[in-house]
């Protein structure tokens, strides 16, 4: 069970393990673009490919689907980044139950968002748990854990991707271990327990009261969704590469508009801007940008 491209590693070690996958359960197709046309997401695609038979509910919970379930009958379910809770009822089919491959040291960052908020909260290191799946947010006892170091150039699509990466290794120790009888669960401790809600929107909009170490985690935590961005209302600029300096001034001001990068004053230190992208164009550097724009010391640059 899954749906976005980071999830497809787990299903492809599956497959090259010599698993039997009687279904792959995925979200309905949604409308993306400008044009709302309506399209299958990556592990369909993966699944379609590999003519494996898909599901596509809208809701797990209904009687329908866990029928559907009941018929497969499978021993295992893995669950990567699927995309909805899953119920009681549902926990209780496999033989072996279900399974999850999370981004993060659990119980640490439980919840939709782990790898974003480990950038945000500028984190030295996360990882990968595979976990037993409880009817609670990602409450159930650990099965495997495995830490790496969180580099400073980690941008959200790059860590889920090295993370998906790790979660493939650690799916198949788990499933050989449990096929074995060697899994050995270990209950998770809630009073470390932390949330990673789902990141909205509005979380990309600019604050230059914020300090210039937290708008620059910003940009990479919110790398590639939903940027970093300038501008009331419609974002009118975004800021894609960012890095924390020492300048001085009201958050706000541009203090210098270098070849190189933009320094904008921050509530503390200043922020160096070297890559944006205007509405309705491609990404480009601060020396581009600037080319076509008249930017100085003293200029407010609130959006």
């Amino acid at each position: 069970m899954g749906t976005p491209e980071i999830a497809l590693p787990s299903a492809e070690e599956l497959v090259a393990s010599g698993e039997n996958l009687v279904a792959v359960v995925t979200q309905p197709d949604r409308p993306k673009g400008r044009g709302r046309v309506c399209e299958a997401c990556a592990v369909k695609e993966w699944a379609l490919l590999n003519n494996l038979s898909v599901l596509q509910p809208e809701k797990v919970r209904t009687p329908e689907f866990l029928e559907q379930i009941k018929k497969l009958a499978p021993d295992l379910i893995v669950v990567h980044a699927f995309g909805q809770i899953l119920p009681k009822t549902l926990l209780g089919v496999p033989k072996f139950g279900v399974i999850n491959v999370h981004a993060s040291l659990l119980p640490k960052y439980r919840g939709a968002a782990p790898a974003q908020w480990a950038i945000l909260n500028g984190d030295l290191e996360t990882g990968v748990t595979i976990m037993q799946m409880e009817e609670n947010l990602d409450t159930g006892p650990i099965l495997l854990q495995q830490a790496v170091p969180l580099e400073d150039s980690d941008t959200a699509g790059t860590l889920l991707k090295k993370l998906s990466e790790l979660g493939r290794e650690l799916l198949l120790s788990a499933v050989e271990g449990i096929k074995a009888g060697t899994m050995r669960p270990v209950a998770q401790d809630p009073r470390k327990a932390t949330l990673a809600p789902p990141i909205k929107k509005e979380q990309g909009r600019i604050n230059w009261q914020e300090g210039a170490e937290l708008i620059s985690r910003k940009t990479r935590a919110f790398n590639p969704w939903p940027g970093v961005c300038l501008g009331e209302g419609s974002c009118l600029i975004k800021v894609w590469k960012a890095e924390p300096a020492e300048g001085q001034g009201e958050p706000g001001v541009i203090l210098e508009a270098h070849k190189k990068w933009i320094e904008v004053a921050c509530g503390k230190g200043s922020l160096r801007i070297t890559e944006l992208q205007p509405a309705g164009k491609k990404r480009m550097s601060a020396e581009a940008f600037l080319a076509g724009r008249k930017l100085k010391p003293g200029d407010t640059w609130s959006g």
